[in-house]
């Protein structure tokens, strides 16, 4: 799944850049909803994010590209992988790799136990 999100002032930290936990916020829920839609009879949680990697500052303005992929299914539970470009707002900026990480989800039954996916 591909999504956007645009870098506004209410994002921004006391520096005046993307604010790391916005961006945790976005990947948890743009992610969430690519397994919801591979795996629509799942009823996902999140249980981890790995390898959390934040490249380079984003600033105000900046156009994120969300390029999430599914890359293991287990028996009750999934795995994605999330890269996210930046696209700053100044006239012929190039893109740039701001993040990545992988996030586990788990699908869990009615008695909130894991179930098959």
């Amino acid at each position: 799944m591909e999504t956007y999100a645009l870098v506004r002032p209410e994002h921004l930290n006391h520096h005046g850049y993307l604010f790391g936990g916005v961006m945790l916020k976005w990947i948890d829920e743009f992610a969430w909803m690519a397994a919801t839609l591979d795996f629509p009879n799942a009823t996902f949680v999140t249980v981890a994010m790995n390898d959390i990697d934040f490249k380079k500052r984003v600033e105000n303005g900046s156009i994120l590209k969300f390029d999430i992929r599914n890359i293991k299914k287990g028996k009750s539970s999934v795995v994605y992988e999330v890269n996210v470009f930046a696209r700053p707002p100044a006239a012929g900026a190039k893109e740039f790799h701001a993040f990545s990480t992988q996030i586990t989800f788990v699908n869990l039954d009615k008695d909130g136990r894991p179930a098959k996916v």
